[in-house]
């Protein structure tokens, strides 16, 4: 049995809503939180920077005033996503910001910085780090994190390349602590299906961009409802490390999405490839998206990965 800290237990359901970029605002955050699932975005969408101290208070306190309503049922706590890369010349002032909220979890990416674990743990607060592969992994805990977040292939955004069964197995080999999996998990019984493997968590993004709340064009949402796996295109041109794009949305930008140059990954930026931009003008999305078929609610989306988890789980019992 893995080692789960306390701000970890309770869920409604083992769901951490991943962060991301552009599209995660405290109006999403706090829906996700509120339907029992770790809600979270990145420090990086809050612009300009002062802008990141307004959105942690209004969390903080949209929290907390929910909570004393429905002590019964409270919400799950928060996280936000640090990308520690040596381009993020913001990292010192949010984790300032972090800390004086107490984020209760903090997910790193890109890189593994020690002095971000030190913070964060000086108030009591857990890391999560984002690892593609078992070699990073092993970096991201000698050097402090709590937990770990496995990317596996078919995730969105800056995606793996690696199977999830691959990626779970060999990280269980040695590490006990949290662990979430990444990687089209779109329905309960996929949720399911990562306990089973052996992960704590599911990490799940892209079905959340066709909600209400995620800051997503309409087109956008459309794209995601619209889209199936064949729709997914991995490339690193964009920011110069590999992720998940919508095709369409490379089609719109003048590009041809199957035959795509490569990009120098020393050159990471977060500005796109000529006019185009990652991940405004070229949306990120995983390979999951094929069951997502309506734009909805997050909490409404919440209810029907909870049915059919519970469904899954039922069937599981009836077939032993």
């Amino acid at each position: 049995m893995s080692k789960v800290p306390s701000v970890l237990k309770g869920l409604r359901i083992p769901v951490i809503g991943s962060p991301m970029f552009i599209i995660s605002t405290p109006k999403l955050v706090i829906a996700q939180c509120k339907a029992g699932i770790v809600g979270s975005m990145p420090a990086l969408n809050a612009r300009p920077a002062s802008q990141l101290d307004e959105w942690l208070a209004e969390i903080t306190e949209s929290l907390a005033s929910y909570n004393a309503s429905h002590p019964e049922h409270p919400a799950a706590p928060f996280a936000i996503n640090q990308i520690v890369h040596k381009s993020n010349d913001r990292l010192e002032q949010d984790m300032e910001v972090c800390v004086k909220y107490k984020v209760p979890i903090v997910i790193t990416s890109l890189g593994a910085r020690e002095e971000v674990n030190v913070a964060v743990h000086s108030y009591g607060g857990v890391v999560l780090h984002d690892v593609i592969n078992n070699t990073f992994a092993h970096k991201a805990i000698a050097k402090g994190a709590d937990g770990l977040i496995a990317v596996a292939a078919g995730a969105g955004g800056h995606a793996g390349a690696k199977s999830p069964f691959a990626l779970v197995q060999e990280i269980r080999e040695w590490f006990d602590g949290p662990l979430a999996l990444s990687g089209s998990i779109a329905t309960g019984g996929a949720v399911l299906a990562a306990q089973a493997m052996g992960a704590d968590f599911a990490y799940i993004g892209s079905p959340f961009i066709a909600t209400h709340e995620a800051r997503a064009s309409d087109e956008y949402k459309q794209a995601i409802v619209n889209g199936t796996s064949d729709d997914i295109v991995y490339t690193n041109l964009f920011t110069g490390v590999h992720g998940n794009y919508l095709a369409p949305s490379i089609q719109a930008a003048g590009l041809d999405p199957t035959s795509l140059p490569e990009s120098d990954p020393s050159k990471m930026n977060f500005s796109g490839a000529g006019k185009a931009k990652a991940w405004k003008d070229i949306w990120g999305s995983g390979q999951g998206i094929g069951v997502v078929h309506e734009v909805t609610s997050a909490a409404a989306f919440v209810d029907k990965l909870y049915r059919e988890y519970l469904e899954a789980r039922e069937r599981c019992l009836q077939s032993v």
